[in-house]
């Protein structure tokens, strides 16, 4: 029965009723027509009351329960309670409007951990401010270039970073202007640099259409991409250019003056001889600059294929050092080497890994004082399968601020001295392009007037191929 019958019904039941009484009030007891009317609505309302509590209200109340519990997320699968009327049709309402709202639900938590993986996934920092400029969230990489804790809700960037400039760009946005891009330099938390340096874009956040034009955005966000290798990579290519210019300018000055005084007459002259000399040097001073230059032109470029061999690490030690003996000897330095196994054998290019050992040995040569000792070592890493080799001199050393780049072209220690003993600037650099094409490391420990040693790695082969 549809609740408008049963409602029809009811009412019939409670006019019957009312009737009923009021006769009964009227004829039997012989009270008056308007007193008889008023008891017997005192005696009917009673019923209705019950009927309207029970058979209304109580749905109402399962209804109301239901709706809170689809509020609450406890989305049930069967929420007709009245399948028969339209109380029936009302939960079947509420049941399909909750339904839609769960997909819809479903839809924006879906959509909201796709951007927040993207988020996690990003190599840029990202910080999600509000109308108010307060960070509403920063992902994994922002928290890690920037040093900074996941509790930093409702801060503002000056709280966070401490930065005037991007503090004012960030209210600038939040003003209305336009998006902006810029530089920050801040103390580098996690990489090997003296400071970390990004471009920061600063962009606002426009309202939705449905928001009111007053509100100009809803907040700003913020990205920081890291630039600092290429900032490196940048002073490095301007040292570069700036050390290549010096040291060809240097012979080719010298060459160009004493040409130019032998053609002026100085030929006939008893000093031809000693011009012709210099100009001899500082020619082949160029031609090392120039060789150096192609071989790490070579090392570097895509098509660099190595002669990859099985190499005895005792013989390739003993052939380098026979190349420097003699250099070795007019300044009285010993050339002992320790810890190295006849079986050991290192898989490389055999010309590369020479001209690797004779760079590192010429150079501690040439700043080791006389009577002094260069010390080579080969430890096997089982555990990783290298060879870790070390060249140690007890020379003049190396300050510990100018480690980090004497592996560079043409960076220099000491500047003049290195001139005087012939070096190009090069050696270092081209050791430690060659071992990075054989997948090894290099790197050096010093302390200035106590000496330097050079470590560097190569893969081992087993031993067990040569046992016979």
């Amino acid at each position: 029965m549809r609740l408008g019958s049963k409602w029809f019904f009811f009412l019939i039941c409670l006019l019957v009723l009312f009737v009923l009484l009021q006769t009964l009030f009227l004829f039997v007891w012989k009270m008056s027509f308007g007193f008889s009317s008023f008891l017997a609505l005192c005696f009917a309302l009673p019923f209705a009351f019950l009927y309207v509590r029970f058979a209304l209200l109580g749905r109402i109340r399962i209804l109301t329960h239901r709706t809170r519990e689809s509020a609450a997320g406890l989305f049930a699968t069967q929420s007709q309670v009245f399948p028969d009327d339209e109380w029936g049709e009302l939960s079947r309402a509420v049941s399909d409007l909750y339904g839609q709202l769960k997909k819809e639900m479903d839809k924006v938590s879906g959509e909201n951990e796709y951007c927040r993986a993207i988020l996690a996934g990003m190599a840029e920092g990202v910080l999600l401010l509000n109308e108010r400029g307060r960070t509403l969230m920063a992902n994994d990489t922002a928290q890690k270039l920037l040093g900074i804790s996941e509790k930093i809700r409702d801060k503002t960037t000056l709280e966070i970073i401490r930065d005037v400039q991007l503090e004012q760009a960030v209210q600038d946005i939040l003003g209305g202007g336009a998006a902006k891009t810029f530089e920050l330099s801040l103390p580098a938390f996690s990489k090997g640099f003296e400071e970390t340096v990004f471009e920061v874009n600063v962009a606002p956040i426009s309202p939705s259409k449905g928001e009111s034009a007053a509100r100009r955005v809803n907040g700003a966000i913020v990205v920081f991409h890291d630039i600092s290798r290429l900032k490196d990579l940048e002073r490095i290519r301007k040292d570069f250019v700036a050390n290549v210019s010096h040291e060809l300018r240097t012979p080719l000055t010298s060459i160009k003056g004493y040409t130019e005084t032998l053609l002026d007459g100085a030929w006939k002259e008893e000093v031809a001889l000693q011009f012709i000399q210099v100009i001899e040097r500082h020619t082949d001073r160029l031609i090392k600059i120039v060789e150096d230059l192609l071989t790490l032109s070579k090392i570097e470029s895509q098509g660099f294929r190595l002669r990859m061999e099985d190499i005895g690490v005792l013989e390739w030690i003993d052939n380098a050092l026979n190349e420097v003996r003699e250099r070795a000897a007019k300044k009285n330095i010993s050339l002992p080497v320790s810890g190295v196994s006849p079986s050991l054998h290192a898989k490389g290019d055999r010309d590369y890994l020479e001209q690797v050992l004779l760079n590192l040995l010429d150079n501690a040569i040439k700043y080791t004082e006389e009577a002094g000792k260069i010390e080579i070592s080969a430890i096997e890493k089982k555990d990783s399968g290298e060879i870790l080799f070390q060249v140690r001199d007890n020379g003049i050393g190396i300050p510990r601020e100018d480690l980090s780049r004497i592996f560079e072209r043409f960076y220099r220690v000491d500047k003049g001295r290195s001139k005087e003993m012939g070096g190009t600037g090069l050696g270092l650099s081209i050791v430690k392009h060659i071992v990075m094409a054989h997948g090894g490391r290099v790197w050096a420990e010093s302390q200035p007037g106590k000496g330097s040693t050079f470590y560097f790695t190569l893969r081992q082969t087993p031993n067990s191929q040569y046992k016979t």
